[in-house]
């Protein structure tokens, strides 16, 4: 059995992450349990801590932070398809990472960087430059 809805399946919380696919390995979800990039219900927690339905985590994935309700436990990694269904990502989280998303864009645009490293002669130009 792999997927439950009710209480009688136990899953830690970092098997859960693992299943859901938030991290590629347990010991990947762990680390990130263990630093603190993963609350439970607000607060920071183990990661032995039990996964129950309806709890809200919120996981920290490179530049955005992802707020989640556990709809299904799941102890096993399958698809992705089939693993999204395991939660439901609040719709404050995605206003968030839409609105984060465009104004990291925004600020590309605004502030492009060069194509490639200046070399030694340009590197002298700028330190002379700046020395004066």
């Amino acid at each position: 059995m792999s997927e439950n809805t009710s209480n009688e399946l136990k899953v830690r919380l970092d098997k859960w992450l693992w299943a859901a696919r938030f991290y590629k390995t347990r010991a990947l979800a762990k680390d990130m349990i263990n630093g603190g990039k993963v609350h439970y219900n607000g607060q920071r927690v183990k990661t032995s801590k039990q996964a129950e339905v309806g709890a809200v985590i919120r996981v920290r994935q490179g530049f955005d932070d992802k707020e989640v309700i556990i709809d299904k436990l799941s102890e096993h990694r399958q698809k992705a398809a089939i693993a999204q269904t395991l939660y439901t990502e609040t719709t404050e989280s995605e206003n968030k990472r839409v609105f984060n998303a465009e104004a990291r864009r925004l600020n590309i645009l605004n502030n492009p960087a060069p194509e490639n490293k200046p070399d030694k002669k340009q590197r002298r130009q700028i330190l002379r430059f700046k020395s004066l």
